[in-house]
């Protein structure tokens, strides 16, 4: 038997992200990945949204992304794009950049650090107990962990051996993707008829003054509806041609394929995120349409909601119930994702009821608040912890200002880079330096002048002092004095003036 403190089922974006967050707090941890490479096939999920490129900022590696991607405005409301390009953020856009390349640089920056991998393993069985977590290999070999996490998708084995509920909608639409080679030419971009909406693209792409151009050459990306809901089987070329036929009346010869899949607009959520010391996270933990391209976005937030959190309950140096937290902060944000893609869903319905509901909502959303509620809220930038009355900054990310420090001009997220809580002094300085603090709460005086603004709710006054977390959300807010500060340390980083 082999132990590590923690075990992650699933190496896809979430699991990679919680195995570099656990890996900068120098746990022992070890991820169970079904893939004997990280290689992907296909392209899969397309676009990063802001809120994902300001959580990889903070760590330091957003550029390694970005270098890579097509930078672009991609919030947006079932048809309506929303621009978010005046938003308060270094990001104030999304970017194209498809899943096999966001996990491939990914998994270079995990394998930076120290993890370990168990590829081309599959996890068929778990049975947990009151000091950790047995987990049974295919091969017959068992793991023990002090936790495990399911990041192992929609399908979550870790999720049903645990028996955690997943209660919500069954489907009633579906559609294929894929990426086939075609002797035929289909007309590229989005289409709508009785069916529903298809597209067709190529992976290689360029956008030119917010159009995108595709490469001359290469597989086609299809996305079909299918005109009745589909079997939850993998599908087939076969089913792939016809619902070409069925929808265009034609399969533009599609073979040769590098992959199909099935989406539909089921929607369920996990009613727990923890179950004593098993925790689920990204798809494992919530399903729904992809419409608004949020699933991936969200479960590396998760990700780096519960990474410091689990780190530092494995440490001992927090109480296990700090990890309630994660599933007190995270479910309504993803039950708030579920809600805005039914929605979604709803509204791109081959109806033209519907579709006149669908030009009220576009039309509502041509308007500046609407606007910038639902950019906010697609974006990722608008979400709020619910930590009690104060300060607008309590509970919601911190702005990326640029501070000037003793040691020369900083930004904050610069300063999380190593994924440390920060309490960022902006008064008189020297004004907490004897104050007994968690040890690893980093301290830094520094100076800033400029407004303080937050997406949707515009400026806000500026704070004397911030108490920022690993990923980097405020916990607390000075207004000149410490009132609250111990009470704050001690509730997030298991500190308390006694001990």
């Amino acid at each position: 038997m082999t132990e590590h403190a923690v075990v992650i089922v699933g190496g896809g974006p979430t699991g990679l992200m919680l195995a570099g967050e656990l890996a900068l707090a120098g746990v022992d941890l070890a991820i169970v990945e079904r893939r004997p490479t990280q290689e992907l096939a296909g392209a899969r999920a397309g676009g990063l949204h802001a809120r994902t490129l300001e959580v990889l900022d903070q760590r330091g590696i957003a550029e390694r992304f970005i270098a890579e991607g097509q930078m672009a405005q991609v919030a947006g409301f079932a048809q309506t794009r929303l621009d978010i390009s005046d938003f308060p953020s270094r990001h104030p856009y999304g970017l194209g950049l498809w899943q096999n390349h966001f996990e491939r640089i990914l998994a270079g920056w995990v394998a930076e650090q120290a993890a370990t991998f168990y590829r081309g393993e599959e996890v068929t069985g778990l049975a947990q107990d009151s000091a950790g977590v047995d987990l049974y290999l295919e091969d017959g070999r068992t793991l023990r962990a002090d936790y495990v996490v399911g990041c192992d998708g929609g399908r979550s084995l870790v999720r049903k051996a645990s028996g955690i509920g997943f209660p919500g909608w069954d489907p009633t639409t579906s559609a294929l993707i894929a990426e086939v080679e075609m002797t035929g030419q289909p007309e590229f971009g989005v289409h709508q008829n009785a069916f529903g909406i298809h597209s067709f693209g190529r992976r290689e792409y360029k956008i030119v003054d917010g159009k995108v151009v595709y490469a001359d050459s290469g597989p086609v990306g299809v996305m079909v509806t299918e005109e009745h809901v589909g079997p939850s089987k993998e599908p087939t070329l076969a089913d792939l041609s016809a619902a070409l036929i069925a929808v265009c009346g034609t399969d533009y010869g599609a073979h040769n394929p590098i992959w199909i899949s099935r989406f539909t607009d089921m929607t369920r959520q996990a009613d727990a995120y923890r179950k004593g010391r098993i925790l689920l996270a990204g798809d494992a933990a919530h399903v729904h349409a992809p419409d608004g391209g949020q699933g991936l976005n969200i479960g590396v937030q998760d990700a780096v909601n519960l990474g410091w959190k689990l780190a530092r309950v494995v440490k001992g140096t927090a109480p296990e119930s700090l990890l309630d937290t994660y599933h007190a902060e995270r479910h309504p944000v993803a039950a708030r994702v579920l809600r805005n893609t039914m929605a979604q869903s709803a509204l791109r319905r081959p109806d033209p009821r519907i579709r006149a509901a669908g030009e009220v909502v576009s039309e509502l959303l041509g308007m500046e608040e609407p606007r910038k509620r639902f950019a906010g809220m697609q974006s990722g930038l608008d979400v709020h912890y619910g930590l009690g009355e104060g300060h607008a900054l309590l509970g919601r990310r911190m702005p990326d200002v640029d501070l000037v420090t003793p040691e020369g001009p900083r930004r904050v997220f610069s300063l999380l880079h190593d994924a440390r809580p920060l309490l960022l002094n902006l008064g008189e300085p020297g004004a907490f330096e004897t104050l007994p603090r968690p040890e690893a709460v980093k301290l830094v005086d520094a100076k800033y002048g400029g407004p303080w603004e937050l997406p949707v709710l515009g400026e806000v006054p500026a704070p004397v002092a911030v108490l920022v977390r690993p990923d980097g959300y405020v916990a607390w807010v000075g207004d000149g004095s410490d009132a609250g500060l111990k009470e704050a340390f001690g509730a997030w980083f298991g500190w308390s003036a006694a001990g």
